[in-house]
């Protein structure tokens, strides 16, 4: 079996995705998502510039493929190229798998579970408690138990102390409403210094947080340690890392209770299974990032249906809700978790003349600004 092609497009539905279709000369297709939607144009130029490396080569040859893109164009991958190695990546499995009639995590070991547990997101960003917990309980009543929401702001402004504040009225809030049994996550999305970070983990100490996700910024991981040495409040970060080697230094000096890897990040499931792995020998769970579409969502539940040390999955939205009618065969939902399948590779299918009709303009992602004008992380 040869690659034949291999094509960008994309498509609109509760957001714009970018997906990667790989052709071969069998007639069996793979299909993968990037992690960079909102940098379009950036995608389908990486795909075009790593075409003529692809087009001819044994797609079984994975493993090898990965190295050839992430080092054959002389300066090693960063987010761009990783993201792009991500979705090619989920294709060559998905094609595998359709090839050997198996579901890719038979491939990659076989099912550690029988369902994954999953998060969803719940209005967040807010100062309106009172939406924040109307949110919450709905989510409880469909059937999450799980649940995440995001560091208050005031619109696109905000103040840290302010915002640390507000997040810890609104966690006990949460907690009052959704009882002890509903675990309760707080995004703070990199937003934080590690002073105000720390104050932030202190006070929730005592309402028993699931996890505090990437309280500080991810350009320099050492000072994830500072954090780590003042809080017992477990900690999650990684959903930025485009490697292996940017998660070293957390991973190895145990500064994080959860890896946050990004399936379209980070290099696809060759690469996630490698951080895995590599987690698991320093007591570390997954809880894998997982904001996208449904392409890489059923790469995801391949992934935690395979990897031992999962926690949960992230789950924006309810899966199953978003481009049924492009990506058929999407994961089934039940009572909080993701349940697999048995078709073939991911299990799913993209139509792909349906899916370019979806197609929309670029969205640049929301800003947030301090009150003095400064910028501050998305």
């Amino acid at each position: 079996m040869k690659i034949t092609g291999i094509e960008a497009i994309a498509a609109t539905g509760r957001r714009t995705y970018v997906f990667v279709v790989i052709d071969t000369d069998e007639g069996i297709t793979g299909v993968g998502e990037c992690g960079l939607p909102d940098e379009r144009a950036a995608m389908f130029g990486t795909v075009e510039t790593v075409k003529e490396l692809l087009v001819g080569q044994d797609p079984f040859r994975s493993a090898h493929l990965w190295q050839v893109l992430a080092r054959g164009l002389y300066f090693p991958a960063r987010r761009e190229l990783s993201a792009v190695i991500s979705a090619v990546d989920m294709a060559l499995w998905d094609i595998k798998g359709k090839a050997l009639g198996v579901p890719v995590y038979e491939l990659l070991g076989g099912r550690a579970r029988d369902r994954v547990p999953c998060y969803v997101h719940v209005r967040g960003g807010t100062e309106d408690t009172a939406r924040v917990v109307e949110s919450a309980v709905a989510a409880v009543e469909a059937g999450w138990r799980h649940l995440r929401w995001g560091l208050p702001a005031q619109g696109d402004i905000l103040q840290p102390r302010r915002a640390v504040r507000v997040a810890v009225e609104q966690f006990a809030a949460l907690r009052e409403a959704v009882g002890p049994d509903v675990e309760i996550a707080l995004d703070v999305h990199t937003r934080l210094a590690p002073a105000e970070a720390v104050m932030l983990c202190r006070e929730l100490e005592a309402m028993r947080p699931l996890f505090i996700e990437d309280p500080i910024r991810a350009e320099n991981p050492r000072s994830m340690e500072m954090v780590r040495l003042r809080t017992t409040v477990p900690l999650a970060a990684g959903e930025q890392f485009g490697s292996k080697w940017e998660f070293r230094e957390l991973v190895e000096n145990e500064w994080i209770d959860y890896a946050r890897i990004d399936l379209a990040i980070v290099g696809g499931f060759t690469e996630a299974m490698k951080v895995a792995g590599w987690c698991e020998t320093h007591y570390i769970d997954v809880v894998p990032h997982n904001p996208y579409g449904p392409v890489a969502n059923a790469a995801a539940l391949h992934f935690s249906l395979a990897c031992p040390n999962l926690l949960v999955l992230e789950q924006p939205v309810m899966p199953g809700s978003d481009l049924l009618d492009i990506v058929p065969g999407q994961p089934r939902w039940v009572d909080g978790c993701l349940l697999p399948g048995d078709a073939p590779g991911l299990g799913i299918t993209l139509d792909r003349e349906a899916a370019r009709r979806t197609a929309a303009a670029d969205r640049l992602p929301q800003r947030f600004r301090r009150p003095d004008g400064s910028l501050t992380n998305w």
